[in-house]
């Protein structure tokens, strides 16, 4: 054996055993940690991420930005009647009034938008020239920057009530279940709220918590209908309050609903499926047939200028 391997033996031996006993060490150091310790190298972490250094000089979005936004703020606010904080308000409950955008912030957004659409229409207007352009496209600008928010907004509710309504029968189907296996309706919207996914379960839950709080459920079935534009969810509250008032069934009512609500989707999928032939056709006949052409009838029209040329 070379003097090289054994040298190379015993520094690899080392090695080895140095890699073995790094777990060792490391669960010998959790069991032997002293819990108070830990707690004070915890609180002294939290107070200095918390800590503010007086002397430090404020960053300019706290110095300028924040300021100027709030008096851009007040801006959208005094050009919002209340007519249209009234119809934005319904526009956020059909979008599921989501928490980081409440209907004074977005009123806020509009103000801003406003002076940046118009700015940014100015500048684009002098790049373009002419007083009138510059004029029209800052009024384009302003407009389009105010009204930017409530077309956010419609875009999201749109979408929220188009997977409320394809979530609808299997909903429908999941409380005719419940309730017929004996649990109540609101236990039934209570399973709904707890495994149920997407709009439709938010609003089982919010139906619940305004029933907790004094509602009773014909008034939260009444302000859930009131936050959709969906004829179904309309119809199946209607349904369950008159079921409720009447005294009928309502596992029988939840199975008529659900049976109706699966044949409608059919005709939907059914009437979609009729449209896609129109909607087809023109992208076939401006984007398809061109092309054919050009490779069909291309080479033929090259031999044609080439036998007139001679």
């Amino acid at each position: 054996m070379s003097s090289s391997s054994l040298v190379a033996s015993p520094l690899l031996t080392v090695a080895v055993s140095a890699v073995a006993l790094v777990p060792v060490f490391g669960v010998l150091a959790l069991l032997l940690r002293d819990p108070d310790r830990a707690n004070v190298n915890r609180t002294l972490a939290t107070i200095g991420r918390g800590y503010v250094d007086p002397n430090r000089r404020p960053s300019f979005r706290v110095r300028v930005g924040q300021p100027l936004a709030r008096r851009l703020g007040k801006l959208g606010t005094a050009l919002t009647v209340g007519g249209a904080v009234a119809r934005l308000q319904r526009l956020l409950d059909r979008a599921g009034n989501p928490p980081a955008w409440p209907v004074e912030r977005v009123i806020a957004a509009k103000g801003i938008g406003l002076v940046v659409g118009g700015a940014g229409g100015v500048l684009f207007g002098l790049v373009l020239g002419g007083f009138s352009t510059v004029l029209l496209v800052a009024v384009a600008g302003a407009a389009l920057g105010f009204l930017g928010p409530d077309l956010a907004i419609y875009n999201t509710g749109v979408k929220r009530q188009d997977e409320i309504r394809k979530s609808l029968p299997d909903v429908l189907d999941t409380l005719t279940i419940c309730v017929e296996a004996g649990q109540g309706f609101d236990a039934a919207l209570a399973q709904v709220a707890r495994n149920g996914k997407g709009p439709m379960a938010g609003e089982a839950a919010r139906v619940l918590q305004e029933m907790r709080i004094g509602k009773s459920r014909s008034e939260a079935l009444r302000s859930m209908s009131a936050r959709t534009t969906i004829g179904e969810l309309r119809g199946f509250a209607s349904s369950v309050i008159h079921a409720s008032d009447l005294g009928v069934p309502v596992a029988q009512v939840l199975r008529e609903q659900s049976r109706e609500m699966r044949l409608r989707r059919r005709q939907r999928a059914e009437e979609l499926a009729q449209k896609v032939p129109i909607k087809i056709l023109f992208p076939t006949l401006f984007c398809l047939f061109p092309a054919l052409f050009v490779v069909i009838l291309g080479p033929g029209v090259i031999n044609i200028i080439k036998a007139f040329a001679h």
